[in-house]
């Protein structure tokens, strides 16, 4: 899996604390944005700590994400208010054998994994064999599995992100989209550190909401997400 950062709002926690100032203030787009950054450091935590999340919908950060299965991506597209664009199986062919995505659960048991390897492999041959016969890119795809490997480019703003990393860097989440939660979250802490401190999974700051679910380990969640 590779996760990067393509692009991201400039100044973002400066564009969300003047955001959040002009709720509140006479004074010029100009004049706000002109605050220093210990007053505007000081406001964006005082925002976080109230949850008024609304103003930091105005700071987006795009990502590319590659190697990741289709069963993940059905997965992350539940994000509505997320912008996706998605490698085509309708328009790109696998002209070679299609890249699978195969869980370490699988991989620790060598003869299914043997098994799966054929499976895979006879899977290609079919899908070459339709194409050879003139079936059409988008109705071949149709014997592709879960498995199969897919990149994309995907755009949120800053408060979808805190709601993703709740719901997806939690320990119950399936672990391909946990893993790159993760891998988005270390990102996204790197280029504002400010908007995204406290951010990660619900029992980082309260209790667990998974009830009778709840992997048991807030302590060892808090210990990880704090050395992110």
């Amino acid at each position: 899996m590779l996760v990067q950062l393509l692009t991201n709002t400039p100044n973002p926690e400066q564009i969300v604390a003047a955001a959040a100032r002009l709720c509140y203030s006479d004074s010029s787009i100009e004049q706000l944005l002109e605050q220093a950054p210990d007053q505007a450091a000081k406001l964006l935590q005082k925002i976080l700590e109230l949850g008024h999340y609304s103003v930091l919908e105005h700071a987006s950060f795009t990502f590319g994400i590659e190697g990741i299965s289709r069963a993940c991506s059905h997965q992350l597209v539940r994000h509505r208010l997320a912008s996706f664009s998605q490698q085509s199986q309708r328009y790109v062919a696998h002209d070679q054998p299609f890249e699978a995505i195969i869980p370490e659960s699988i991989r620790e048991h060598q003869p299914l994994l043997e098994r799966l390897d054929v499976h895979m492999q006879k899977t290609h041959e079919l899908y070459r064999d339709l194409m050879a016969a003139g079936v059409p890119a988008e109705d071949a795809r149709f014997v592709l599995p879960n498995a199969a490997s897919t990149k994309l480019v995907m755009t949120m703003n800053a408060r979808e992100l805190h709601h993703f990393f709740t719901l997806r860097c939690c320990r119950r989440a399936q672990w391909e989209i946990q893993d790159m939660a993760k891998a988005m979250l270390r990102l996204v802490r790197q280029a504002s550190p400010l908007l995204f401190a406290e951010a990660g999974p619900s029992c980082l700051s309260g209790p667990c909401p998974e009830g009778t679910m709840t992997c048991g380990a807030i302590k060892e969640v808090r210990e990880e997400y704090s050395q992110l």
